[in-house]
């Protein structure tokens, strides 16, 4: 739980989403095509495309349904834009990550944490260093994957600080704790109406997804 780094996955669109929502990248109505993929020309050979695959073709979805049927092409979109649809930026989904702590130590009062690893440009340089920053990097990092990594205790505190309407809260185990060091809490920075279309989304997970 503090120690093992994962590939976190689709559990990271609920953070982007709120990051779009607050950028103004997005709004809660507005709905974007999946056509079960995304298609770019290739960079490497002008003949071909590069397609980003979806999990299936959804059609028109907002951000609600997004988040509920895990569409793939909507996070590519708001994360790494696509024509007339501006996107985050690698940047803004970092900057956006570690205000949910992703990529920071939790403070836990336990040995051997680590810090899981944000997918940056400079992680890349450094990872594959004949290799540029791509659109495509952008788009993999939109749905938690590529060099994207977690451990446990640091998802289930961003999802808290989600489910707490911005709270995040240093995690701890020890019982009847004072010290001020452990106890500390931090406050997102979105507002009620940008928690409640997460929220509503995440409940259509269950409910529609």
């Amino acid at each position: 739980a503090i120690a093992g780094r994962y590939t976190p996955g689709s559990i990271v669109k609920p953070y982007l989403a709120l990051a779009a929502l607050n950028e103004n990248i997005i709004n809660p109505l507005k709905q974007i095509l999946s056509t079960g993929q995304l298609v770019l020309p290739n960079p490497f050979d002008s003949t071909k495309n590069t397609v980003f695959k979806d999990n299936t073709a959804h059609g028109l979805v907002d951000i609600r349904k997004a988040i509920a049927v895990s569409s793939n092409v909507y996070f590519y979109e708001i994360g790494g834009g696509y024509k007339d649809q501006k996107g985050l930026g690698i940047d803004r989904i970092n900057q956006y990550a570690k205000d949910f702590g992703i990529g920071l130590k939790t403070g836990v009062d336990l040995g051997g944490g680590r810090v899981g690893e944000k997918t940056t440009v400079e992680w890349k340089a450094k990872t594959f260093p004949k290799d540029p920053w791509r659109i495509g990097d952008t788009y993999h990092t939109s749905i938690g994957q590529y060099g994207f990594q977690v451990t446990p205790i640091q998802i289930t505190r961003a999802m808290a600080g989600i489910a707490s309407r911005g709270t995040l809260v240093t995690p701890h185990i020890r019982l009847n704790e004072t010290d001020p060091e452990l106890i500390k809490t931090e406050q997102l920075p979105f507002t009620d109406a940008q928690y409640q279309v997460v929220h509503e989304a995440l409940r259509m997970v269950i409910t529609d997804g």
